[in-house]
Parts: C-alpha cells; sequence; structure tokens
C-alpha cells in the first residue's frame, strides 16, 4: 500500500495507474484471441487439427505458466515501467510473427514466445492496483485492471474477422501487432510519477522465486488453477463448437462470440465488489465463497444437451463468470497471505498455476473435440471448481482456525 499522503495528493487519479494497465490486459487478450476466433478459418486453410490446436494452446499455456511467477519476481524487482516495457515490446513481436507461420511448429514456436511476453499482465495489473489504492479499493482496482482481459475478448471478434474476411488471417495479426507499439508509445508517456508511484526497491529486497513447498502456493492453485479452469477451456474452444456443432459460420461467430467474454467482463466487477466489501481478510468467508462458486460450476455440465445456440451463449457467458469469481477470490486471499513487496509474484503465482492445468487439459480436450466427445470436455470443465475447492478447505485449516480464533479474541 503506498503512503496515505500519496494517495491524497493524486485524489481520483489514484485508479488511472489500474486504467493504463487494464489497456495492456486488453491488448494482451487481443494479441491471445486472434487465433482463437480465427481457428475455424485458419485450420481450414493450414490444415491443423484440432488436436494439433490443443497442442498450440498448450505451447501457449506452459510458457505463460513460466512466465507469469517469473515476471512477478522480475516485476516486484526492476519496478513496473521498465519491467511491461520490455514485456510488451516480446509479446508484440510474437504476435506480428504469427502471420509468417503457417505449420504446426511455427504456430507452436510463436504462441511460446507469446505466452512468455504476457506473463507479465496479470503480475502487473495486481501489483498497480495494491501498490496504488487504499485495502478498501484493491478489489476493485484489481477488477479495473484485469478487466482489459474481457474486454479484449469482447472486441477481438468484431475488430479481426472483419479485416481476416477482407485482406485474410494473417492481416489480423499484423494489425495487433500496431495496437501493441501504439500502448507501448502510451506507456512511456505515462508510465511515470505521478501516474505511477516511483520504485523504490529495499536494500534487503530479493529476487524472490515461488516456493513449491509452501502451503500458500497451493492454496493459490487450487482455487485459481482448477477453479477458473473455463476461462480457458471457452476461451480456446468455443469458436470451434460453435462452428462444429452449432453450424455458425466465421462471418457469424463475429457477432456472438464475444458475448461470454461480456459475462467475464461483468464478473470482474462483481466479484471485486464482493471482495472488498465481504471479505475483509478473513479466510472462513473466502471459503464459503468459494463453495458457493463451485455450486455454480455444476450446471456447466449440461452445455451439450443444448440445442439452440442462445442457450450454448449463455451458458458460456455463465462459466465465465462463475470462474471470474475464482480469479478474484483467490488473489484477495494471495493479498493476505503473501507480503506487499510479492503481490505481483502472488499473482504470477495465480496465473501461473492456472496455465499449468491448462498445458495438460487443453490437448486433452484438443483431441476429444476431434472425436467429438464434448460431453466429456463440459463435465470435466464443470467439475475441476469442485476438486479446487475441495483440495483448498483441505490445505487452509490452519489459516480458518487462526481466523477463526482472532475473532474470539476481538
Amino acid at each position: 500500500m503506498i503512503p496515505s499522503e500519496h494517495r491524497n495528493a493524486i485524489g481520483w487519479r489514484m485508479w488511472l495507474p489500474s486504467a493504463v494497465l487494464m489497456l495492456s490486459t486488453l491488448l494482451s487478450y487481443v494479441d491471445r484471441q486472434t487465433l482463437s476466433v480465427l481457428s475455424p478459418t485458419i485450420l481450414h486453410d493450414t490444415g491443423l487439427s484440432a488436436g494439433d490446436y490443443g497442442d498450440v494452446g498448450s505451447a501457449f499455456q506452459f510458457a505463460y505458466m513460466i512466465a507469469n511467477p517469473l515476471w512477478g519476481s522480475i516485476l516486484d524487482y526492476v519496478g513496473l515501467r521498465l519491467g511491461m516495457l520490455v514485456a510488451v515490446s516480446i509479446w508484440t513481436v510474437a504476435s506480428v510473427s504469427h502471420a509468417w507461420v503457417g505449420g504446426f511448429w511455427g504456430f507452436a514456436v510463436a504462441r511460446t514466445l507469446l505466452g512468455l511476453g504476457e506473463g507479465a499482465a496479470f503480475p502487473g495489473g495486481f501489483r498497480t492496483a495494491t501498490d496504488s489504492l487504499p485495502p478498501d479499493r484493491q478489489g476493485r482496482g484489481m477488477a479495473l485492471a484485469y478487466s482489459g482481459a474481457s474486454l479484449g475478448a469482447i472486441v477481438t471478434p468484431l475488430l479481426v474477422t472483419p479485416i481476416a474476411l477482407k485482406f485474410g488471417w494473417r492481416a489480423a495479426f499484423l494489425v495487433t501487432g500496431a495496437f501493441g507499439a501504439a500502448w507501448l508509445a502510451l506507456w512511456l508517456a505515462v508510465g511515470r510519477p505521478p501516474l505511477l508511484a516511483p520504485h523504490r526497491r529495499a536494500a534487503s529486497l530479493k529476487f524472490q522465486r515461488p516456493d513449491v513447498r509452501e502451503r500458500r502456493l497451493w492454496l493459490i492453485f487450487a482455487s485459481f488453477g482448477l477453479g477458473a479452469v473455463a476461462l480457458g477451456v471457452v476461451s480456446q474452444f468455443s469458436p470451434l463448437y460453435l462452428n462444429r456443432v452449432m453450424g455458425r459460420t466465421q462471418a457469424e461467430l463475429a457477432w456472438i462470440i464475444w458475448i461470454p467474454f461480456a459475462g467475464w467482463e461483468v464478473g470482474y466487477f462483481f466479484w471485486g465488489w464482493i471482495a472488498d466489501r465481504y471479505l475483509h481478510g478473513d479466510m472462513r468467508k473466502a471459503a464459503r465463497v468459494f463453495v458457493l462458486l463451485a455450486i455454480l460450476a455444476l450446471p456447466e455440465a449440461l452445455l451439450p444437451l443444448f440445442r439452440s445456440w442462445p442457450l450454448v451463449i449463455a451458458m458460456f457467458t455463465w462459466a465465465m463468470f462463475v470462474a471470474d469469481g475464482f480469479v478474484v477470490t483467490s488473489l484477495r486471499v494471495g493479498s493476505w497471505l503473501y507480503p506487499r513487496e510479492q503481490t505481483a509474484l502472488a499473482a504470477g503465482v495465480g496465473s501461473g498455476s492456472w496455465s499449468a492445468v491448462l498445458v495438460v487439459l487443453l490437448p486433452i480436450c484438443g483431441r476429444l473435440f476431434d472425436h467429438k466427445w464434448y460431453g466429456a470436455v463440459f463435465l470435466t470443465m464443470s467439475l475441476l471448481p469442485t476438486a479446487g475447492t475441495l483440495l483448498w478447505f483441505g490445505l487452509s485449516g490452519t489459516y480458518r482456525r487462526e481466523a477463526a480464533l482472532t475473532a474470539v479474541v476481538s
């Protein structure tokens, strides 16, 4: 938390750093979702199978898994200004490189480089919110910074589909690269005091790495990595499902595929508000929220029973909304378990654990799609949050008992 006198000095401008980071997460999801949105066309033109497509997605997630905690440590150590400048430069180059590949290995390398760069987006947004806002507004600040992801996923089909239909899918990646260059110019102009608090690294601060022996890491893995899995499955496979099962064309997808991501956008602010108003640093209350979210995720298993594409879209939207609750609540818990100087690392652990699950899951889902076993995909998507919640309860007993004891004493 930054000093109170600094918050008072900038007044309403305390929200601007989170807004600027929102633009970076928006950019990251435009770059990330272009391949997903155009997947029916790209797979047709290149001859890639859904299994190949799942493996390419896994390559991205593997790099993203490693990059999130790594960038979290880097941003804590070198500061947001320099760290985000380097990270966005990397993923902008990676995005443009998609325009010159056409086979499995080309896409795999491009996605790996993209994942390595984009690993900074979420740690950067979380670190910005905790550095620039008081505790009772950090949940909403995090929601603002992260909302760029869902907003980017909303605008991507509306932006890239007309370009791809008119100029070809390769041109779409060139346009997204241009947006990256524009953001870098903006960051050089505004990523400095007073809009961004100056980075002062304590003399005692060392370069931190996630420690797999720590219980707090596995708590975040259980609730974020397993709880929010629908964000990855829906993002990656909803265009293919709507195309292959619901018969929607590439042109039609541009006007409907953004709807689930609107649920993601709403979810960030709704669950951010819940976190600020209800949790108040209490692990027992966080446990209740996780139970509620696990129950709300169960109906996702019914998705293959729907024969109407609007109902399918509605269920995809619901899945994204519920998964957001796991993200926001997990990161608020992480902000209690990690010290302030390691908040970017905590966010990196969350996003990295989510990617670790998807590294395994996406190739499996791709092969299930090739065999038209869609029910298995969505059943798994609905049950993993329950598994994560049960694991979280098993790991959090000590913390919850400490919270109960504190409440009795007070």
